[in-house]
């Protein structure tokens, strides 16, 4: 066979095995619910955390997608899937390798003056042997496709940790700000209750006030100052969370977050986009999709190996007795030609082997099956979660209002004597309720707002 036809064999030689398609998601025409903060427009993989309009926030969230330690370990990955389909390509090129070696022996039919009785004997070598395996059914095309596969898959996998560590720090950073906001309303609302308090105690000295009021003001005072130390736990931990998350020690935020700030107030408009478009946009679930055209393409390699192999082997090299004698010509040697190696019984391995990799094929598409409908709920739980924040956060806006003005027309009837000490109570309990319900609502807000743009993919670039 002449090397163009043979150059043309092995260009166009077949891939056994299934060909990858690209599996057909289920999904519905649109999102069922419509939050009052998001739009039909296309969903854009953007900074969105810049739209918060929060500078400390921007600088974190690009801080930690520079410095966290597990986006460092996603590169890592992808480095390593990169190197391996070096490793698999390889097997498209010949081998070459070369040897040498020098020996000494002897001949037990020999005579000499050895006192063993046998004549001593040299043997001197150096060559170089070239193997080439022609890739005729595709194994090794098969193995490159799915090594291809899994550096995208690496790819998507360091997209994921990106959006996820985007959201984290984010949350983490409204949680501090939230945190704050609560102790400042706390303190405010202690200091009044003292302020209460101290009142109280001084017509209770004059008598127009019972031991009864003095101890409920008491009590009340007591309660809410129950209320800051968890608060404070709550602000320490997420100060610690947010370091790790940046690849610092725990503490090293605490200076820069010190400052007490509140939860940003700007909720920005996401664009929703279609849930068709969040096929291709979210990183897990192009990974997912990545992972089963690996594996599809295994079974073909699989396959491979039930076919005949065509190695194309040669060798050239020196070979003497005596070591100044062997590069003459009459030391050369070498040797051409094909040789064939077909598995006529393997006892079942091969095929137990393809079914090992249609099983793990399988496995694979079920998990990206899964992948897309945990994608499409969490899109759909931020948007029913906002829709319904906005509701609760505006009933709390008006509940605060209307406690303030409940505490004061119940103070000002106290002190006229029209009112007992309980309506002051009620009123003080219920208007710290309410405007610490109102930032918890605020904070839940924001957070379904970070939680939307994560489960749409966004925050991430290739």
């Amino acid at each position: 066979m002449r090397w163009p036809a043979a150059a043309a064999l092995f260009f166009s030689g077949c891939a056994v095995g299934p060909n990858y398609r690209r599996p057909a998601a289920d999904v519905p025409a649109g999102w069922k619910t419509a939050a009052p903060v998001a739009n039909a427009g296309p969903a854009k993989a953007s900074l969105w955390w810049r739209n918060f309009q929060d500078p400390e926030l921007t600088l974190l969230v690009e801080g930690g997608l520079k410095n966290n330690l597990d986006v460092q370990l996603a590169e890592a990955r992808l480095r390593q899937a990169r190197a391996a389909r070096g490793v698999i390509s390889g097997g498209f090129w010949p081998t070459l390798t070369a040897s040498g070696s020098a020996q000494r022996g002897a001949n037990a039919g020999s005579t000499s003056n050895n006192p063993f009785g046998a004549a001593t004997t040299h043997s001197f070598q150096a060559g170089l042997d070239a193997v080439w395996e022609l890739d005729i059914f595709g194994g090794v095309r098969r193995n490159v496709e799915s090594a291809d596969a899994a550096v995208e898959a690496a790819q998507a996998g360091m997209g994921d940790v990106q959006v996820t560590l985007a959201a984290e720090v984010a949350l983490d950073y409204l949680q501090v700000r939230s945190s704050q906001e609560q102790i400042a309303i706390a303190h405010e609302s202690l200091s009044a209750e003292r302020h209460i308090a101290g009142l109280i105690h001084q017509r209770l000295k004059v008598g127009f006030a019972s031991a009864l009021d003095a101890a409920n003001a008491d009590a009340q005072v007591a309660t809410t100052a129950s209320a800051i130390p968890p608060l404070e736990t709550s602000l320490q931990q997420a100060i610690h969370a947010l370091g790790v998350l940046m690849g610092r020690p725990p503490d090293d935020l605490a200076g820069e977050l010190s400052q007490p700030g509140s939860v940003p107030s700007v909720l920005p408009e996401v664009p929703i986009g279609l849930p068709s478009d969040l096929i291709r946009r979210r990183p897990d679930v192009r990974a997912a999709e990545a992972q089963l055209h690996a594996a599809t393409a295994q079974i073909g390699a699989a396959v491979a190996d039930f076919f005949p192999r065509f190695p194309l082997t040669a060798s050239a090299g020196y070979q003497s007795s005596r070591l100044r004698t062997l590069f003459a010509t009459a030391s050369r040697s070498w040797s051409i030609g094909p040789t064939v190696t077909w598995p006529i019984l393997q006892g079942g391995s091969i095929a137990a082997n393809v079914r090992v990799q249609e099983a793990l094929r399988d496995q694979a598409y079920l998990t990206y099956r899964k992948t897309v409908l945990t994608a499409l709920q969490e899109v759909e739980d931020a948007l029913v979660a906002l829709a319904n924040e906005e509701d609760n956060r505006k009933a709390l806006t008006e509940a605060a209002v209307q406690n303030r003005r409940a505490l004061d027309l119940s103070g000002r009837l106290y002190a006229q004597g029209e009112a007992d000490f309980l309506a002051v109570l009620d009123a003080e309990r219920s208007l710290y309720s309410s405007q610490t319900a109102l930032a918890q609502s605020r904070l839940a807000a924001s957070a379904e707002i970070v939680a939307l743009y994560k489960a749409l993919g966004g925050g991430w670039r290739e």
